[in-house]
């Protein structure tokens, strides 16, 4: 019989309620996270960690998953598909139930690939990035919260669309992401009706990204997508400004606003990034205070939170909600769980398995200021 939740069971106090209600297991719950700790200029990993961390201290405080501890071990995979693969075998000797939120689309790729899921016992719960040559056919036990780049990339020619937008480039890298994203813009632009697309492709090399702009100023686009992994955004952005183009630039979530205010300075005022999860910073929501109330705790002296920390954490109230239906051991039994739980209201963010792999759709747009923070 499917279960129905409402926003009450996902919260804190009813994890507490049900850990007190249930017998006590032996034993922890082991989790990993494989992600680049090293290898990559953005701290989307270390954020993430921080973010299922807080989370789970805050669970284990209210007793537990039934009455059982969450243990998290992270290890580093150095931003390169053969290091993903040496870190997934060390993973599978601490036999977790779990990996939550790896990242990058070369690591993903080559987990598909190598066809790693099929001879282990873990559920990969998060993946990032959402690029749809990642998600279709994806894995039956590869779990996506986080709406994928097409719902991005679709939210961002809609809303050029709504803007008047007829001429519209894209900017997008070599990559899973960048080539798939490409080809839902020119889909998504297509629908629409009345947006032309000119896409410009090239290599993560600065000089290369810079000789692409040079190309898109050429084509005097209104505005323009650029598409790929968050450092080459950072230096898309960068160097369509150098180039001359001050039309409208929308880039995906993944790419930090601190990060392309660093790179391209006053530049990245105006730049439009889509956002998958609510504004971390803000306290509308109970899931925005449960949060800051959880990184409170976690580190009494900070102050600053993106997108990732909140990532991190929703990811760990998603598993933790998962694992209190679970009486089985093992990925199966998580996985179908994980389906079986239907819509789950985390404090006003809705995540649903029911009808397939990706939990969320939830797409917002937000821009950089001058300040080169992110406002929504």
């Amino acid at each position: 019989m499917p279960i129905t939740r409402r926003a009450a069971l996902a919260t804190p106090a009813a994890l507490l309620a049900a850990a007190r209600g249930a017998a006590a297991a032996d034993g922890e719950i082991v989790v990993g996270q494989i992600g680049p700790f090293t290898g990559i200029p953005v701290p989307d990993a270390p954020q993430l960690n921080q973010g299922l961390k807080a989370a789970f201290a805050q669970i284990n405080a209210h007793g537990g998953i039934n009455g059982r501890k969450v243990s998290l071990f992270e290890l580093d995979d150095t931003y390169t598909g053969d290091g993903f693969v040496k870190a997934f075998a060390e993973a599978m000797k601490r036999k977790p139930v779990a990996l939550l939120s790896p990242v990058g689309s070369v690591a993903l790729k080559r987990m598909l690939d190598a066809k790693l899921l099929d001879g282990a016992d873990v559920v990969v719960l998060n993946a990032i990035p959402g690029a749809e040559a990642l998600r279709n056919p994806g894995h039956p036990r590869l779990f996506h919260i986080r709406a994928g780049d097409r719902q991005q990339i679709e939210k961002m020619v809609s809303h050029a669309h709504t803007l008047g937008i007829t001429r519209l480039a894209v900017l997008n890298q070599d990559i899973p992401t960048g080539t798939s994203g490409r080809a839902v813009a020119e889909e998504a632009a297509k629908k629409a009706g009345s947006i032309a697309v000119t896409a410009f492709q090239c290599s993560l090399e600065v000089p290369a990204i810079a000789a692409a702009a040079a190309q898109v100023r050429a084509a005097e686009p209104q505005a323009v997508l650029v598409l790929g992994a968050p450092r080459f955004m950072a230096d898309g952005v960068d160097q369509l400004r150098k180039a001359g183009v001050g039309q409208f630039v929308f880039a995906l979530s993944y790419a930090p606003a601190g990060l392309i205010a660093k790179v391209a300075g006053a530049g990245a005022r105006g730049v439009g990034l889509t956002q998958t999860y609510p504004n971390p910073m803000g306290l509308s929501l109970p899931l925005q205070r449960e949060f800051r109330a959880a990184m409170a705790a976690s580190d009494p002296a900070a102050n600053a939170f993106t997108s990732f920390h909140l990532e991190g954490y929703v990811t760990a109230r998603v598993f933790a909600e998962a694992a209190r239906h679970t009486r089985e051991g093992g990925a199966d039994a998580l996985a179908r769980a994980l389906h079986a739980m239907g819509e789950v209201d985390i404090g006003g963010f809705r995540v649903d398995f029911g009808k397939g792999q990706v939990g969320s759709r939830f797409v917002d747009i937000g821009v950089i200021n001058a300040e080169g923070r992110l406002i929504y």
